[in-house]
């Protein structure tokens, strides 16, 4: 029986803008950062984050990311890359797909923390910051996919099918990519929404992220037919989605019992070297702003002080 509708695919994977050609894998990976950064720059500002910082952070998060997520991908699939008859070199061609989103986050958490950390500031502050930007770039790098024909469902007869026809494959399938583009939009919805609700903070609106895609992830995985490795009947790709999903719900709960609330302050002001503020004048106000006076605006530093002077104290420091 034919398809009566179905999703046709691109003839062509690549892009061509002007006189450039772009590989369409590139090009929705490319688009994915931007829309994380910019989202996630938004969030950061709105918790009192200094603009530009999401953006310089991401310079270390985003190579580390790409490194990892092939990394993840060239190490679990290794037989498409050092089997019989196949060429290693094939590994390090990224734009014809191939990243696994686990070893993206794992290693892009880990350029992630080195950029936190030349700025002084605490990475699950900025995880959930970005943490709705990277299922919302999620949703956009699954379009690759579409654009190589690759990591489809079983065949179907469904509406939204989509056409394949890749030289291994003819017919129409389950668009995988599209089912999971759909949830990481859901996903984004559900961060922004629940951090707004419960003022999530100290990595928990992060952990939420990763819980609620994992779920997802388990059951689009489940329809996926490319070669893939299994353990006990399921995929890898499922055994890691439940390892994941323990992992962070673990987190949500004793984080919440550990360090309740939100961060109070996210980032140092920038740009005014302790006791160089100009409210700070001389003196004893001098150093209450090398101390960390400079976290108030200037309508309330004086309050501030007088409280200082009066208790015979220091100001309080600005934290959990």
């Amino acid at each position: 029986m034919d398809t009566l509708a179905f999703i046709p695919s691109p003839s062509s994977g690549e892009i061509v803008l002007g006189p450039i050609p772009l590989r369409g894998y590139a090009f929705c990976i490319i688009a994915g950062v931007f829309v994380a950064v910019w989202l996630g720059g938004k969030r950061w500002v709105a918790r009192g984050g200094q603009p530009g910082t999401v953006a310089d952070i991401a310079v270390w998060a985003v190579p580390f990311g790409l490194v990892g997520g092939r990394l993840y991908h060239v190490v679990t699939d290794y037989q498409l890359y050092f089997g019989e008859g196949r060429n290693w070199v094939d590994a390090f061609k990224i734009w014809e797909g191939g990243l696994g989103i686990w070893g993206a986050i794992a290693l892009g958490a880990v350029g992630a923390w080195i950029g936190c950390r030349r700025r002084g500031i605490p990475l699950p502050a900025y995880a959930d910051a970005i943490a709705p930007g990277i299922a919302l770039a999620q949703a956009i790098g699954r379009w690759g996919n579409w654009f190589n024909q690759e990591l489809y469902g079983r065949p179907t007869e469904l509406p939204w099918a989509v056409s394949i026809d890749n030289g291994v494959d003819t017919g129409t399938f389950h668009p995988t990519f599209l089912y999971e583009s759909l949830w990481c939009v859901g996903v984004a919805l559900l961060v922004i929404w629940a951090d707004r609700r419960f003022t999530l903070g100290h990595g928990r609106a992060f952990a939420l992220y990763v819980a609620a895609y994992t779920v997802g992830r388990f059951w689009i995985e489940y329809l996926r037919i490319d070669e893939a490795h299994e353990i006990l009947g399921l995929r890898l790709n499922n055994w890691t989605s439940i390892a994941v999903f323990l992992g962070a719900v673990a987190y949500i709960v004793l984080s919440a019992r550990l360090r309740p609330g939100r961060e109070d302050v996210v980032e140092p002001a920038a740009g005014k070297p302790a006791g160089d503020d100009e409210s700070a004048g001389d003196g004893e106000d001098g150093e209450a702003a090398a101390r960390g006076d400079a976290f108030f605006d200037d309508e309330e530093a004086p309050a501030a002080r007088r409280s200082t002077r009066g208790t015979g104290g220091d100001s309080p420091a600005a934290g959990d």
